[in-house]
């Protein structure tokens, strides 16, 4: 089965028309995006946008042999003028499947926020889905015996819907995820494509002709993650966001309730608030027997609060306890949670703050706390295959 990106973008597509956002202007050449429609072997058509035969064209095929062409958006969209010869558009009541003569099998598949998806299964066997902007399947239970080959979704806008799909299995590590119905929300280009393969994804330019089921090279997830960042720097947002396509994360929050700080509650609250409902939360700084255990993906919230447990417990404040044996028990602390990075199996995404680059603490245990956080974070940093820097909510690249 080939299918055929006439589109890749959101509805208005991208640049959106008017739009004065920083994204938009960056929405250059490859990196500008008509509304997202698929030709699926020449004759079925999912959804029809306008300029759909331009862009057939454009790609090097013809819509002259559509036999089929299925609306999937909450609404029929905008007026589009139907080209001369191509079947009027219409839709599968969800759950029922439609057979056409070229071999293609379509069955709708109910979504929770309006609209209507598609799974389509080849000739050959080969299956693909299909979902509309800012939706998810509804009322995925159970685990599938088999997965897509190809998703084709809104990634960016609803990676809950990814996560739904590799709980049931119906996306496994084979699973071929291209975003499509991008919009703003993400500047295009390198940052897009960073954030996708964090989630196991990739995007494609208009006009590209994929096989289904074909190999692609999707970089890995990186199984273990260093996010570094000042405060508010947005370090916490986008170490959250690394694991929100994945299901049954466990977030570990290492800096406890603090009972009687209510602005601290209110950044605990805000946190959750945050978090997709499925995650679990582990209030502990035992990081070492998590780290040996297997299960999902641990998100540690943060090294630096991991710290200060681990100094307060050998005395590190007092400088008596701190030569007389409070360092060393310190390091070999350090030193037990690095070798459990090495050696654990889970996917880690863990937070710390970077405090080396600040005005220097006028206390001696403040500089020692310093000190002791960036030796923590150069040791964490080296058993990670990626490491990130965030300044002002943008993620920087310093390893992987």
């Amino acid at each position: 089965m080939e299918i055929t990106l006439l589109g890749t973008g959101a509805p208005a597509g991208l640049p959106r028309p008017g739009c004065p956002c920083a994204a938009c202007a960056m929405a250059l050449g490859p990196d500008a995006r008509a509304a997202t429609a698929v030709l699926v072997d020449g004759s079925l058509l999912l959804d029809l946008t306008p300029g759909a035969a331009f862009a057939a064209a454009r790609a090097g095929h013809s819509l002259a042999g559509v036999r089929q062409v299925l609306l999937s958006h909450p609404h029929d969209g905008p007026p589009v003028e139907v080209p001369a010869g191509l079947p009027q558009p219409g839709r599968v009541p969800d759950g029922r499947e439609l057979a056409l003569l070229t071999g293609h099998r379509v069955q709708a598949v109910a979504m929770d926020a309006g609209g209507t998806g598609y799974a389509v299964t080849g000739p050959d066997g080969q299956r693909l889905l299909y979902l509309p902007p800012g939706g998810a399947p509804a009322g995925l239970q159970e685990a599938t015996a088999e997965s897509y080959d190809m998703v084709l979704m809104d990634v960016v806008g609803r990676p809950d819907a990814l996560a739904r799909l590799r709980a049931v299995r119906s996306a496994g590590p084979t699973t071929d995820v291209l975003a499509v119905h991008l919009d703003h929300d993400v500047p295009p280009g390198p940052e897009l494509g960073r954030r996708l393969a964090a989630a196991g994804a990739r995007a494609v330019p208009d006009g590209t002709t994929l096989a289904v089921g074909a190999y692609e090279d999707v970089p890995d997830v990186p199984r273990r993650t260093l996010v570094l960042g000042g405060a508010r720097s947005g370090k916490s947002v986008e170490a959250e966001r690394r694991l929100a396509s994945f299901p049954d994360v466990l977030y570990v929050a290492t800096g406890g309730t603090r009972g009687g700080d209510g602005e601290w509650a209110e950044r605990v609250a805000a946190h959750r608030e945050r978090r997709p409902g499925s995650w679990r939360t582990a209030e502990t700084t035992d990081l070492v027997p998590l780290l040996g255990e297997d299960g999902p993906p641990l998100l540690i919230d943060c090294l630096s609060l991991w710290l200060t447990d681990a100094m307060d417990a050998v005395g590190a404040w007092d400088d008596a306890e701190w030569a007389g044996g409070g360092e060393k028990t310190l390091r070999s602390r350090v030193r037990e949670l690095t070798e459990a990075v090495r050696s654990t199996r889970r996917t880690v995404v863990a937070v710390s703050n970077e405090v080396g680059s600040g005005i220097v603490p006028a206390t001696a245990s403040g500089r020692r706390y310093r000190d002791e956080l960036g030796r923590l974070n150069a040791a964490f940093g080296e058993e990670c295959e990626q490491v990130l820097l965030v300044v002002a909510g943008q993620a920087l690249v310093l390893r992987g």
